[in-house]
C-alpha cells in the first residue's frame, strides 16, 4: 500500500500574499505552474534541492521559464520518449516538482522513433552544437553586462527588464534542448550495461576525469590563495571576518592593494556567479564578494593546498580501471558494443556538461533580471533595492511602464518580506516529498539526477517510526572513507565557514558548492543520484560521497561525529548532540 503524505497545509489559491494569477498568467507548454490543490495528492511530489532558500515573487519566474516552459518545450519538441518534462507547485515559497509522464505505450514508441532519428546527428556534432548554443547565451550575456543601469531612464530599464526575461527564457530552452539528448544517450548506455549484467553504479566513473569551467574557477581561487600567502596577508585573513575583508585590505595599501587588484581582475572573469542556481534574490560575487573571500580565507587556513593535478590523475586512473574491470566481464561482441557506448557517452558527456553549463547558464542568467528589478525599484522610490524582487512580473512591469506606482505596493511588499522570512525559516522541516509515495520510482531521470531511488524512498517511508537511527544508507557516489564533525547546511549562505576535515551534510549540492570539496573530508546528501552535482564533484575531487540518504539533514545534527563510507553507501552517526 502506498504512503500518502498530506499536502493540506500547502493548499492555497495565492502564490504570495495579495497575488492570485489570472488565467494564462505565464506561458506554458503542457501543464502550468500553480499552487497545490487536493487532487495533487494523487501524484508524487519531491522537494527540489536547487532552491533551499525558497524563491521570492520575482524569483518564481524560474518556475515559469525553467520548469514549465524549458523542460516541457524541450521534452515535447525533441521529443523525450517517456515524459513531457516537469511541472511544479509551491509549498509556501519552496518548490516541489513532479514528472509529466507519457501514459500511452503507442505514444512512447512514436516519440522514441523521433528521438532515435534526431539523436545520431546530435551526438556526432555535440561539440559544435553546444558551442553554438553557448555562444548564443554569451552574446546575450555581453549585451547585459555592457549596460549601465545607473544612467538608464525608467523606460530604458523597462525595456531591459523585458529583454532580460526573454534572455532568461531562451537560456532554459537551450539548457533542456541540450540536457535531454545527453541524458537519453546516457540512459541508453545505462540500459545496455544493465542487460550485460554490469554494475550500473560504476557508470559515472566511466565518464569522470574531464575539466570544466567550474573547476577552472576553483583553480583560480587557489592561485589567489597562494598569492595572498606570498604577499604576507595570511594573518590579515585569519583575524578578519569575510564580510570585512574588502574594507580591511583596501585600507592597507601596499601588497594588500596589489592583491585586491588581482582579486578584482579575477572577479571580472569569474565573479558573475551566484551562491545558488537561477535565483534573482542572490547577488553575484561582483556585488558581494564575501563568499569568494571567505573561501580564500578558509583555503589559507588549510595546511596543504589542494592538488588539482593529483585529483585529476586519480579520477582518470579510477575511470580507466573501472572501464577495464567492466570489459573483463564481457564477451568480445559485448566489448565492442560497450566500447562504442563508452566512446559516445564520453564524447557527449552528460556529467561534464552538467558542471560546465552552470558557468554559462544556471549561475548567472538570472542576474540581468535582478539588476533591472533593483534599478527599477531604486528609481521609483523603494525602501530597499530588493523590494523589486518582491513584486510579481505583471506588477513590476506595471511599475516600470508607469502604469502603477511602487507606493501602491509598499504594504504588500512588506507582507511578502515577512511571508518569505517565515517560510525560509521552515526549510529544514519541510516534507521531503508530498502526495502519494510510490513503492518504487522507475523514472531514470528522478533516480540518476534527483536520487529518488529505493534508499531515499525507504528512508521517507520509515520517517516517524520508533527507534534511534544511527546508521543511514544511500548511493555510494564517490569511494573512500572519512570520519569527522558534521556540518549541516540548509543552503550555501555560510558555506565559506566550513573547515578542513568537516563532513558536509545537506539536501544536495549545486555548482556554487564546488569549492567546499577542496576542504571537506566527506559529503552526505539527502537527495541526488550518480549524475547529481555532489556525485560528480565528489569523484573529481576524490571526496567520499553518499547521496540519496533521504533524511540525513533530519537525523544528523550539526556537530555530530559521523563516518562516511563512500564504498558501501553507509553513514554512521557515532555521537549525537
Amino acid at each position: 500500500m502506498s504512503t500518502i503524505i498530506s499536502l493540506d497545509e500547502f493548499i492555497t489559491d495565492e502564490w504570495y500574499p495579495g497575488f492570485k494569477p489570472a488565467f494564462e498568467h505565464a506561458p506554458y507548454y503542457v501543464e502550468p505552474f500553480r499552487t497545490f490543490n487536493k487532487a495533487d495528492e494523487e501524484r508524487f511530489w519531491f522537494l527540489d534541492f536547487h532552491w533551499p532558500r525558497g524563491l521570492t515573487p520575482l524569483g518564481l519566474i524560474w518556475n515559469e521559464d525553467g520548469y514549465n516552459w524549458g523542460t516541457q518545450y524541450a521534452a515535447e519538441n525533441l521529443p523525450l520518449p517517456p515524459g513531457r518534462g516537469l511541472t511544479n507547485r509551491i509549498g509556501g515559497i519552496h518548490l516541489y516538482g513532479s514528472p509529466i509522464d507519457v501514459q500511452s505505450p503507442y505514444e512512447i514508441g512514436e516519440r522514441a522513433q523521433r528521438m532515435g532519428a534526431y539523436l545520431p546527428n546530435f551526438l556526432q556534432n555535440f561539440d559544435s552544437i553546444w558551442a553554438e548554443r553557448r555562444d548564443e547565451v554569451e552574446r546575450g550575456w555581453q549585451h547585459f553586462v555592457a549596460l549601465d543601469t545607473e544612467s538608464m531612464s525608467l523606460p530604458e530599464l523597462s525595456m531591459m527588464l523585458k529583454e532580460a526575461r526573454a534572455f532568461h527564457k531562451r537560456a532554459f530552452e537551450i539548457h533542456f534542448e541540450i540536457m535531454y539528448p545527453l541524458l537519453v544517450n546516457y540512459l541508453g548506455f545505462y540500459g545496455m550495461c544493465a542487460e550485460m549484467g554490469l554494475d550500473v553504479s560504476q557508470i559515472g566513473k566511466f565518464l569522470q576525469g574531464y575539466d570544466t569551467k567550474i573547476m577552472e574557477t576553483d583553480r583560480e581561487l587557489w592561485k589567489l590563495t597562494r598569492a595572498a600567502k606570498q604577499a604576507g596577508l595570511a594573518d590579515v585573513f585569519a583575524r578578519t571576518e569575510p564580510q570585512d575583508l574588502v574594507a580591511t585590505l583596501d585600507g592597507m595599501g601596499g601588497s594588500a592593494a596589489a592583491w585586491m587588484t588581482q582579486f578584482r581582475d579575477f572577479l571580472q572573469v569569474y565573479g558573475y556567479r551566484t551562491e545558488g542556481s537561477c535565483d534573482v534574490a542572490l547577488p553575484s560575487w561582483i556585488e558581494d564578494p564575501t563568499p569568494a573571500l571567505g573561501t580564500i580565507k578558509s583555503f589559507i587556513a588549510k595546511e596543504e593546498e589542494h592538488d588539482f593535478e593529483k585529483s585529476l590523475a586519480g579520477a582518470i586512473e579510477e575511470r580507466e580501471t573501472a572501464i577495464d574491470a567492466a570489459r573483463s566481464q564481457l564477451t568480445a561482441e559485448e566489448q565492442a558494443a560497450f566500447d562504442a557506448g563508452v566512446a559516445s557517452c564520453q564524447a557527449a558527456n552528460f556529467p561534464w556538461w552538467q558542471d560546465d553549463h552552470n558557468y554559462y547558464i544556471d549561475l548567472k542568467v538570472s542576474l540581468p533580471l535582478r539588476w533591472a528589478a533593483r534599478a527599477i525599484a531604486e528609481r521609483t522610490g523603494a525602501d530597499q533595492a530588493d523590494d523589486g524582487l518582491f513584486l510579481f512580473w505583471p506588477e513590476l512591469t506595471a511599475v516600470a511602464d508607469g502604469e502603477k506606482s511602487l507606493d501602491s505596493y509598499k504594504s504588500l511588499i512588506e507582507a511578502r518580506h515577512q511571508y518569505f522570512d517565515h517560510w525560509h525559516s521552515r526549510r529544514a522541516s519541510m516534507p521531503k516529498v508530498l502526495g502519494t509515495v510510490p513503492e518504487a520510482v522507475t523514472d531514470p531521470v528522478l533516480i540518476e539526477i534527483f536520487g529518488l531511488n529505493q534508499h531515499f524512498l525507504n528512508a521517507i517511508q520509515a520517517a516517524g517510526t520508533d527507534g534511534d537511527v544511527k546508521t543511514l544508507t544511500g548511493v555510494p557516489a564517490s569511494k573512500g572513507k572519512a570520519r569527522g564533525k558534521a556540518r549541516v547546511f540548509n543552503n550555501a549562505d555560510n558555506l565559506h565557514t566550513l573547515e578542513t576535515g568537516d563532513i558536509l551534510v545537506c539536501e544536495s549540492t549545486s555548482p556554487n558548492w564546488t569549492p567546499a570539496f577542496a576542504k571537506i573530508a566527506a559529503c552526505v546528501c539527502d537527495g541526488g543520484g550518480m549524475l547529481s552535482h555532489a556525485a560528480i564533484v565528489g569523484r573529481e575531487y576524490g571526496v567520499p560521497t553518499v547521496t540519496a540518504v533521504g533524511l540525513a539533514t533530519v537525523v544528523i545534527e550539526d556537530g555530530d561525529e559521523v563516518e562516511v563510507d563512500g564504498d558501501t553507501g553507509t553513514v554512521t552517526v557515532y555521537k549525537s548532540s
